[in-house]
């Protein structure tokens, strides 16, 4: 174990042990809690805010899961039956199911998963707000001899993160519209940071993935798959540039209300980024 890492700490909200969709190879997925993204189409939104302890949530648990102490939500986890009751409820934007974890908390999860995975993969919510507690984390996870990926929104600046940038092999980052204006109005904030991050990452090898949601009435998807194709035609051919269909599954109803893209479109899609350069498109 880590010198000071019991006390290192940050919020996480759930820890997949095997996922096989989170980067390559079985790996252990590790979701931290907090976003600086808003996006309309979130699928997870109760990873964006941390709880801010109103108690809302308390008395709608079937199994008494939750309870007030000391003016804080309390999460016993072995008697949740995770039914979603209390995200269904809250108003902020959030979860009760988190727990506080220190570095060494967490690596005992990854240990007993070590003989079953290739690596690690930290995601939220957004993982680089919790970066400190990630390179702490990543420093051990490679004494383990396991590959350590990060999947981030890209807001954040790697290039002034050389702590961090030493100790994870690659990064999955989502190019989520090209024009600033688009894209301010989906998540709230500007993408300069998120394309430079792309382009930074490809410049260092690092960078794993690109990954764009297909969202029909409400984004310019052809514009936005030409331009982030192109980008990475030029910068990063080799680069899985990864296409999503937009699902309604977890999203907020109240925010969005469009229908899946079709398969015809999705391939249109792929077809123009295969032209710009990309040698790696998938469609999921």
């Amino acid at each position: 174990m880590c010198e000071n890492s019991d006390q290192t700490a940050a919020v996480v909200n759930k820890i997949i042990p095997f996922s096989s969709v989170d980067g390559p190879g079985n790996r252990t997925a590790i979701f931290f809690q907090g976003c600086n993204f808003d996006c309309l189409y979130c699928h997870n939104p109760e990873t964006i805010n941390l709880c801010s302890d109103c108690g809302k949530c308390v008395p709608v648990c079937p199994t008494s899961a939750l309870e007030m102490v000391v003016g804080r939500v309390f999460w016993q986890e072995d008697l949740c039956i995770n039914c979603d009751k209390c995200l269904e409820i809250c108003e902020r934007d959030s979860s009760p199911q988190v727990r506080e974890m220190t570095v060494n908390q967490v690596l005992k999860k990854i240990e007993k998963n070590k003989p079953f995975i290739s690596g690690v993969t930290v995601s939220g919510g957004e993982a680089l707000l919790q970066s400190d507690f990630i390179k702490d984390l990543f420093r051990e996870v490679k004494k383990l001899g396991l590959t350590t990926f990060l999947d981030t929104n890209g807001s954040i600046s790697l290039a002034e993160k050389d702590e961090l940038l030493e100790y994870f092999d690659q990064a999955m980052i989502d190019a989520k519209s090209f024009k600033n204006a688009e894209h301010q109005s989906l998540t709230g904030r500007k993408n300069d940071q998120v394309l430079e991050n792309i382009k930074f990452m490809a410049g260092r090898d690092k960078l794993y993935e690109v990954r764009t949601v297909i969202v029909p009435e409400l984004l310019n998807n052809y514009y936005n798959v030409d331009q982030i194709s192109n980008l990475l035609g030029e910068i990063a051919p080799d680069v899985r540039y990864k296409l999503i269909k937009y699902r309604s599954a977890g999203v907020r109803t109240d925010k969005i209300e469009t229908e899946t893209p079709g398969d015809d479109y999705m391939q249109q899609l792929a077809d123009r980024a295969s032209e710009n350069g990309c040698q790696n498109v998938v469609v999921v």
